[in-house]
């Protein structure tokens, strides 16, 4: 394990960044959730509350960014804060501020602050991929085709640009991810929502009817999301042979996630039909963040949906499921 460190976690109170909170906490490291939500509620359902520092700020203020690295003597930063898919579409110019401009100010940080900053662990996404219909081969790599198809993924994909000439042009050490959509307890609505509603509706004994049965889906449990920050932060210089990597849990067609939601939840009502057509690339090559990070989920489909239906149905004072 690394030395214990000081890391500063951009959209730290979120979805994905409480869950890397609580992985770098429990990895001993003093964590800084930087955010202009201050809601600790996901949280301290995550036990990690106490153990976590809150300091408000916005990733389009330079100077707060600036202030905030200095000021908690972070040693690494793990940059999550964006609008996501439906919120960029709705808002493209705040999409362009928060993530791209947003992105700009923390890598300028980390060039300001070089004496202090080691790394930045940032996300990229799935999302800079062109659709599945691009691809010839089985799996997508991460030298093949980036040409996105969403403001969100395109506000991605300038990011990897800026990312490379800070690193090339600044040394800034950087290690960005591409995950594709992170499912588990708490999560946030989105553009995606009706991926956790697979699990969701049936868990509390709510009906559900889903479309796209026969094409694949990553499912990413989120706690592996996380694992995979830590070790893009904590990573040494020698170990990477690239700067931006694919990362993903485990592919399965929507009618095998709803088959494994049944074998979970017996009484699942789970309706699935092979209507329409997802625009998502999902197949996902990470044979590099294999060899170079360390990355390995740690749950199949199985574990992470039963541990998902777990927490729901505690949480509604329902029976766990056998």
């Amino acid at each position: 394990m690394a030395d214990p460190e000081t890391v500063l976690v951009t959209g730290g109170t979120g979805f994905i960044g409480s869950y890397v909170a609580r992985d770098l906490a429990d990895a001993g490291h003093d964590v800084v959730a930087y955010d202009l939500a201050t809601d600790v509620r996901i949280l301290e359902k995550l036990g990690v509350a106490d153990a976590v520092e809150v300091v408000r700020g916005d990733v389009t203020d330079p100077t707060s960014v600036i202030r905030a690295i200095r000021e908690t003597g972070a040693t690494r930063v793990v940059h999550l804060a964006a609008l996501l898919t439906s919120l960029a579409r709705e808002n493209p110019r705040d999409a362009a501020r928060v993530n791209v401009l947003g992105t700009n100010n923390v890598f300028e940080a980390a060039r300001t602050l070089d004496d202090q900053i080691e790394r930045v662990a940032w996300a990229s996404s799935a999302a800079v991929y062109a659709p599945p219909a691009n691809y010839d081969g089985e799996w997508v790599d991460e030298d093949e085709l980036v040409y996105p198809d969403t403001l969100y993924g395109a506000t991605k994909e300038y990011n990897e640009h800026q990312a490379k000439v800070y690193f090339e042009d600044h040394d800034v050490s950087h290690v960005g991810l591409r995950p594709t959509v992170a499912y588990g307890p708490y999560r946030e609505t989105g553009g995606s929502a009706f991926l956790a509603n697979i699990v969701e509706k049936p868990a509390v004994g709510e009906p559900f009817a889903v479309e796209y049965g026969d094409q694949v889906i990553d499912w990413q449990y989120v706690e592996d999301i996380a694992q995979a920050f830590r070790k893009a932060a904590f990573a040494p210089e020698s170990a990477l042979g690239r700067r931006v990597y694919n990362v993903r849990g485990e592919v399965a067609t929507i009618r095998e996630a709803a088959e494994t939601v049944e074998r979970i939840v017996p009484d699942a009502d789970l309706e699935v039909s092979d209507e329409g057509e997802l625009p998502w690339t999902q197949t996902l090559d990470m044979t590099a963040a294999r060899e170079d990070l360390g990355y390995e989920p740690e749950y199949d489909l199985e574990a992470g949906f039963r541990e998902y239906v777990r927490v729901l149905r505690e949480e509604r004072g329902l029976e766990p499921v056998a």
